[in-house]
């Protein structure tokens, strides 16, 4: 454990994810101190960054952060200018996942398989022809949130209309993708392992941020009920996409499975939710990894390849 001298554990920020950040970055802080590791919280809206040298001393980073300022690149590319190793994806693979539409473009680019969008810069559109070219119901989401903030489904002109002027609140560029009837599933992958299928299941119109964080009627199936190779294909594909954005160290892959049974990419998030109970602890449960051995899985990550090796 000494190999990784003091762990700076990034969490909280000034996202609209704050407050699942806050969660994740405690659960992890006190699986690393648990492990015999020197770990301490850090929450960069209430310190400096250069304090991570000065006063924190700190010789790496777990970054916990959600959404903007910690997911998007910035932070990853501010710790590589400070010289501090942190885990997860770099700042291409950060930016690159962290927006939606970029995210999408990549997926068509490299044939992976997701639903028909258009992108929204304003509220002065046709909402009835926009409505008409994507199936008569979309999903609406800012292009750059998590944790389903600002998101909204709209299957008239004037649904449309107030679902566009919600996620203007978060963002100037809006996703209007084509609604998909079915089920919803995420794949974790760690290193280049992919792990198992995990489904969720709520009685909500889709998986909310209530149906996320607050409701208890939501549903979670690992390893997901599936055939051998609708999970075969929706591995192959999430591993594709979370590669085709850049993305690497460890990550979370959504997808849609339609009544027809074809699967469709959603979005990579590069830092996913990191509570004992989110999804990418359960996908590690089910391969056989405890909490404290996924985070210290990803933390491995941060170190030199000769380390890590010497340490398997």
């Amino acid at each position: 454990m000494s190999n990784f001298g003091k762990v700076a554990v990034m969490l909280g920020g000034h996202s609209a994810e704050r407050d699942v950040s806050l969660r994740s970055g405690k659960a992890v802080l006190s699986a690393l101190q648990q492990a015999g590791i020197d770990a301490v919280a850090f929450d960069p809206a209430e310190q400096a960054l250069p304090a991570l040298l000065s006063d924190v001393k700190a010789d790496r980073v777990f970054i916990v952060l959600h959404g903007r300022g910690g997911e998007d690149g910035t932070m990853q590319g501010a710790l590589q200018l400070l010289g501090l190793p942190y885990t997860g994806s770099g700042v291409l693979g950060s930016a690159l996942a962290m927006d939606k539409i970029r995210c999408k473009r990549l997926f068509i680019a490299q044939q992976l398989p997701t639903a028909p969008f258009a992108v929204v810069h304003s509220d002065t559109i046709d909402y009835a022809g926009l409505l008409q070219e994507l199936g008569g119901k979309v999903m609406v989401k800012p292009a750059n949130e998590g944790s389903s903030i600002g998101m909204s489904a709209a299957s008239t002109a004037a649904e449309l209309e107030q679902a566009i002027a919600a996620a203007l609140k978060y963002d100037s560029e809006i996703l209007v993708e084509r609604w998909i009837s079915g089920r919803e599933f995420t794949i974790a992958i760690l290193g280049d392992t992919v792990l198992p299928v995990v489904e969720m299941r709520t009685p909500r119109a889709f998986y909310d941020y209530e149906a996320k964080y607050q409701a208890n009627s939501t549903e979670y199936l690992c390893p997901a009920p599936l055939t051998a190779e609708q999970t075969t294909a929706m591995q192959r594909d999430a591993l594709a996409a979370f590669k085709a954005v850049g993305a690497s160290g460890w990550g979370r892959v959504d997808l849609m499975l339609n009544e027809q049974g074809e699967h469709f990419l959603l979005e990579v998030n590069t830092v996913p939710g990191m509570t004992e109970k989110s999804l990418v602890p359960m996908a590690a449960k089910a391969a056989g990894l405890s909490f404290s051995e996924l985070v210290l899985s990803i933390l491995t990550q941060t170190l030199p390849i000769s380390e890590m090796k010497q340490g398997q």
